[in-house]
Parts: structure tokens; sequence; C-alpha cells
């Protein structure tokens, strides 16, 4: 196999369906590694580092929701986990509540059981491609501002600035591209995993308290882009 080819993490406890993808998936050009319960799938994806994972909810130790759950609330320290992973969510539920709460916790896609395997394929490679898109988990500098992903450190004029989890998730996902404007949708998708924006005011909520703590020395981070969202910083 390609030493460079997409690893992928298949949690599914049905052991003939996890055959029967491992030996497909493998035949098609993917690092497959398997895991039959949400335990042993966390240690999976803290080990290997998969670079996406195909999470089945009908686990024998516990709802496989919660995986997705200590995945995207990752602090990227202890556990290495990168909290941007892409995961599929394969269930045989299939009521639109149940995909919307996957989507809510986090899930890049959600395939309800039974699917056709070109299917899952399609979708994988689709996921893979946006994930590719992700800024690269290199320190990212900003004028005097600087974000890196793996320590979670973040320095403004050599001084450490302290925030939460998802206050380092935005900030980082602005970061990216720092004079771009950033859809409030798409924040909320990207940074807290949610199907639609609603009424919230959550990445409000959020962009002020991290305004607030970059507001030493004279450049302006964090820009209300009024109706519209948010940008890291002017052009200069």
């Amino acid at each position: 196999m390609d030493p460079a080819a997409p690893s992928l993490l298949l949690i599914e406890d049905d052991d003939a369906t996890r055959a029967f993808l491992a030996e497909n998936l493998s035949a098609d050009g993917f690092g497959v590694a398997t895991a039959g319960a949400a335990g042993e799938g966390m240690r999976a994806i803290e080990v290997r580092k998969p670079d996406l994972v195909l999470l089945d909810l009908g686990l024998p130790d516990r709802n496989g929701l919660t995986v997705l759950d200590r995945v995207r609330s990752a602090d990227g320290l202890a556990s290495r986990i990168d909290p941007g992973l892409p995961v599929i969510v394969l269930s045989g539920r299939v009521d639109e509540a149940d995909r919307v709460r996957g989507f809510v916790r986090g899930a890049d896609d959600y395939l309800p059981k039974p699917f056709s395997y070109s299917e899952l394929l399609g979708r994988i490679r689709a996921v893979l491609r946006r994930a590719s898109g992700r800024p690269l988990r290199g320190v990212l500098r900003v004028g005097e501002l600087t974000v890196d992903p793996v320590t979670r450190a973040v320095r403004l004029a050599g001084e450490r600035v302290d925030l939460s989890a998802k206050e380092f998730a935005l900030l980082h996902a602005l970061a990216g591209d720092p004079t771009r404007v950033y859809l409030k949708n798409d924040l909320l998708r990207d940074v807290w995993g949610y199907a639609s924006i609603g009424a919230t005011r959550t990445v409000d909520a959020h962009a002020c308290r991290l305004r607030k703590k970059l507001s030493r020395g004279g450049r302006t981070y964090v820009t209300n882009v009024r109706g519209v969202g948010y940008r890291l910083t002017d052009p200069l």
C-alpha cells in the first residue's frame, strides 16, 4: 500500500460489516484500521492518527456519539487528537432528528444504513477533499500574534494569551486566512458543528471575548463585518 494513501479508522461492532468494509476500502487504496467498540476506537484515534473516521453509533460499550464528542472537544495536548478530524457517521438510525443530532454534534457526514458501498466511497472522498483544504497544523503568524495548533499556545507580542477550547478553535479558524471574512454559518458549522445557524449568538459571544483578550497592542484582531461574519484582521 502507498504510505501516502489516506488512512481510515472504521469503528463498527458488526463483524461482517467491519470485514466487508475493511477489505473493500483496502482494495480501493486506503489504509484501514478497525475497532469494534468506542473505547478501542478512541485509543486507535490517539495512536494511529487517522485521516478520517467511519463511526457506527450502535457500539457495545457506549453510544458512538460519545466518541464524536471526545474528538470535537479534544484539547490537542494530552490526547494529541485533532478536534477537526473528519468523521462520517454510519447508523441504522434513519430519522431526520437523528441525522440532525449527528451534524449538531460535529459529524462531517451522516450515512444511514443500509447504504451502498459506492455511495460510501464517494462520500469518503468528498470529505477528504474538503479536509485537505483545512489550514496546515504548523504555527500560524499574523502580525505579532502566533497560534500553535499542536501545543495550543497563543502569544501576542511574546506574551501568552489564555483561551478556552472554543475560543482557540475560533481563532485557529480565522487565522487560516486572516483577512478573509468568514460567514457566521460557516463558523458555526466548522467550529461548533452546527447544521444551521438558527437564532444562536454563540459566534458573536465567543468573538467578543476573543477580541477583548487580543486587545493589547496597536493592531485590531477579530473584526466584525456587520451582517456578514468575522475576519481576524484588516488588510494592511
